[in-house]
């Protein structure tokens, strides 16, 4: 059977922000899973990236891994840093930059056919 999750070790204890790596001027992403129904991606900023605004379909999840971050959701600025979370709903402008270098898990949950 296919693994769900891959990019990463299975069946072994392991530190989630150590799989992703800072490189300089640069965002780096690791996708973990993707489907219809859930995306898992690890996210590393450099000091000053950004994600700019956006919308997504489905509620997205942050959780902090390392440093510190700013996330815009609507018309508010959140600051987050390792060992927060927040979550950015669906279908509302959101975007992602980075005070520091900042290490994430994005986890975004897609609406299915049977959610009402």
């Amino acid at each position: 059977m296919k693994n769900l999750i891959k990019n990463i070790d299975h069946a072994a204890a392991l530190n989630i922000a150590d799989q992703v790596s800072y490189q300089k001027g640069q965002i780096v992403s690791r996708t973990l899973a993707q489907n219809k129904a859930v995306s898992l991606t690890l996210f590393a900023f450099d000091k000053g990236e950004e994600i700019s605004s956006h919308e997504s379909s489905g509620d997205a999840m942050v959780v902090a891994l390392d440093g510190a971050g700013l996330i815009t959701i609507g018309g508010g600025a959140y600051p987050i840093k390792a060992g927060e979370t927040i979550v950015m709903p669906a279908h509302v402008p959101h975007a992602v930059f980075a005070a520091e270098q900042f290490k994430m898990l994005l986890i975004v949950i897609f609406p299915q056919p049977d959610d009402k």
